[in-house]
């Protein structure tokens, strides 16, 4: 038997009612600054709206697969792109290490080298960590792996990616992905700081770095975090613990100490082709994530004073996601579907080679029943969009604040 296509994390209870197709969005209840930060209460998605919805998009995304036959795993097409993707990052890494390459050339291949790295964690490991890729748990346990071969830790993307982001999307002191940097913010929710006036200009540098930051600071620091996300006190495995220390060896093994030892170049040059790597991994990785929730359109919902949303789960999802560039298929070959992350959050478990064919289904129905379906037509808008809302976010907003603060001054 299938397993459902269409889940809600362990925490999220579907509790929908039908709403009569064609139904405007509700306006949004105003947001109230400085309540007491989310975490501390346990936030639900009660609402019974929007059921005829939730119930047919799941049927015909169903359908979709059982008319055809087909399974919602990798295809034949996905797997020969983990094929290219390892097996072309992995022929670059030991181009680099036989060296006989000039400064430049070298530079090149760390360039290239972080393109297949970005590109693995796209395409591979994020859906073997969703157990998007295959039915198969050891199958897609040991792609997985993938994920912490390139620095960063499968176990603790799983607690703040599949759980806390997918459930909690967009939702300020819940969502990890909304607090990035003290740098950035990304949510009207944040608290605003005179540095954000600026944040428009350097944040895409700043994305450049994520990767650097994942791989020697953000996986300790998420595992030595009393708080997480939704979690108070949260207890990790000793297992996973040694697990994350010893791939964090491997890793710094492979892609520093053994370049060192080999390679006959400076330790400054081989710095450079380091950053190179991860700079240019750290970009595409940044920029392509952010683009699916802090966009024009998207929401930023709060719960009320009980923690409840005001919208079903499935309806949040939709308001709170974007997708972008959908008939670009390089892009999205190359992204592994996540330029369809509207789809990608309402079916984690299905594998992005198939969000192009059911984001057409998922549309449909959206529109039918008066549900957000928000989409870029291009990256090159997406990336606009965003650069937009960094400026609403950032000097907008704090123009807006002082302009109120003047108002309120007395005379």
């Amino acid at each position: 038997m299938r397993r459902p296509l269409c889940f809600g994390p362990a925490a999220v209870t579907f509790l929908m009612v039908p709403a009569p197709p064609g139904l405007p969005r509700r306006p949004r209840t105003a947001h109230h600054h400085h309540r007491e930060p989310v975490r501390t209460r346990a936030v639900t998605f009660p609402s019974r709206n929007a059921a005829r919805f939730a119930e047919e998009v799941k049927r015909e995304v169903e359908a979709y697969f059982t008319s055809r036959g087909i399974s919602d795993k990798a295809t034949v097409g996905m797997r020969l792109k983990t094929v290219l993707l390892l097996g072309g990052t992995l022929g670059l890494y030991l181009a680099i290490l036989l060296g006989g390459f000039g400064p430049w050339a070298m530079l090149g291949l760390a360039i290239l080298m972080g393109v297949g790295v970005a590109g693995i964690g796209f395409a591979v490991s994020h859906d073997a960590l969703h157990g998007a890729y295959s039915n198969s748990p050891l199958t897609n346990r040991l792609l997985g792996l993938t994920f912490d071969l390139c620095g960063a830790n499968g176990y603790m993307w799983k607690i703040t990616h599949n759980v806390i982001h997918h459930t909690y999307t967009n939702i300020h002191g819940v969502d990890e992905d909304l607090s990035v940097s003290p740098l950035l913010r990304l949510s009207p929710e944040a608290p605003l700081q005179r540095v954000h006036r600026w944040q428009h200009l350097y944040a895409f540098a700043a994305y450049s770095t994520s990767t650097l930051f994942w791989v020697f600071v953000k996986d300790f620091k998420y595992f030595l975090q009393k708080d997480l996300g939704p979690y108070t006190n949260k207890k990790h495995p000793r297992s996973e613990v040694i697990s994350m220390l010893l791939m964090k060896a491997l890793y710094y093994g492979w892609s520093i100490v053994i370049p060192l030892v080999v390679l006959n170049v400076a330790w400054w040059q081989f710095a450079i082709g380091y950053l190179a790597m991860h700079l240019t991994a750290g970009m595409i990785l940044g920029i392509v994530f952010q683009l699916a929730h802090v966009v024009e359109g998207t929401e930023h919902p709060l719960p009320d004073e009980q923690g409840a949303m005001e919208e079903a789960w499935m309806v949040h999802e939709m308001e709170t996601t974007s997708n972008f560039a959908r008939d670009n298929r390089l892009l999205s070959w190359y992204v592994g579907g996540l330029n369809f992350q509207v789809e990608h959050h309402l079916f984690p478990r299905v594998c992005s080679a198939h969000y192009p064919a059911i984001s057409r289904i998922v549309e449909a129905v959206a529109v039918r029943h008066g549900v957000a379906y928000n989409a870029q037509p291009t990256f090159r808008a997406a990336v606009r969009s965003h650069y937009t809302m960094l400026r609403r976010f950032g000097r907008e907003a704090l123009e807006a604040q002082r302009a109120s603060q003047v108002e309120l001054r007395p005379a």
